[in-house]
């Protein structure tokens, strides 16, 4: 080809990722997993807490909704091993000392309430009728998507999240909640106080099981809500003295992310029928 203007704009937006060149793990990452999955076209990197989840969620479900993307590849990892990432945790106060307890259970324990975790999720996120046409199994249905940022220092947090939940317009009846909780004190105790202000709400903290996986978190809750209502089962209660029982089948699911020190974000997962 002579047209090589063209050429090498094509390659720089298909083949050559820049952000490798950036010498930060998310980007490689996301550079690994273009390589090695063949995954093309222009990302977006979010880095942070649970806000990047948050955030990450948020706007491929937008680019699709407003048709700039037919499908996204979406989701986060966390490696907590690392020495430097406890030590941040450490100097910030958030780590839980002490015997383990499950994560609605440390407030007042000695130390900060975060029981850390390794892990990762990623969502495949697109178009019904594009799901459709590659003949793609849907697992479920992503509802609306809803993040906030309290002003902490001021008290806001709680009206923060009484305040997303009614944005969500939660549905009538038991409602399924897989739940993010990092077990931070402040952030911990604020959105068990809203959950249990509506008796509908049967919450599963999965951090109880997993340990907190930081920008994964939001992306790992959407994908259990996501195996709930696709599966027909509700899971059990992962900490019984402090979790209510779901009798019904989950048709709707919501799942959630306080930050353990900012940013706040839900979303509705409901049944692909």
């Amino acid at each position: 080809r002579n047209d090589r203007d063209v050429l090498l704009n094509e390659k720089l937006t298909t083949e050559l990722r820049p952000t490798l060149f950036l010498a930060q793990l998310s980007n490689l990452l996301a550079g690994n997993i273009s390589i090695v999955h063949k995954v093309t076209g222009s990302s977006r990197t979010f880095m942070g807490e649970e806000g990047a989840g948050v955030a990450a969620v948020e706007t491929a479900a937008a680019r699709i909704r407003s048709g700039q993307s037919t499908h996204i590849l979406v989701g986060g990892a966390f490696q907590t091993e690392h020495s430097d990432m406890l030590l941040g945790y450490e100097l910030a106060g958030y780590l839980h000392r002490g015997p383990w307890r499950p994560v609605w259970q440390r407030q007042g324990l000695q130390g900060g309430g975060v029981v850390t975790g390794s892990g990762g999720a990623f969502l495949v996120l697109e178009q019904r009728e594009h799901a459709i046409s590659r003949g793609r199994k849907i697992y479920a249905e992503l509802g609306p998507v809803i993040s906030g940022r309290a002003k902490r220092r001021q008290g806001e947090l709680d009206a923060e999240i009484a305040a997303l939940l009614r944005q969500a317009a939660l549905p009538n009846g038991e409602l399924l909640t897989i739940s993010g909780a990092s077990g931070a004190h402040t952030a911990t105790a604020a959105e068990k106080s809203a959950l249990d202000a509506n008796p509908a709400i049967a919450a599963r903290g999965f951090s109880t099981l997993t340990g907190h996986m930081k920008e994964a978190q939001f992306p790992f809750a959407v994908a259990l809500a996501a195996l709930a209502v696709e599966r027909k089962a509700a899971y059990p209660a992962f900490d019984p003295a402090t979790e209510k029982r779901f009798n019904g089948i989950p048709r709707t699911v919501l799942a959630t992310a306080v930050g353990y020190h900012q940013f706040e974000g839900l979303a509705l997962v409901n049944a692909a029928d």
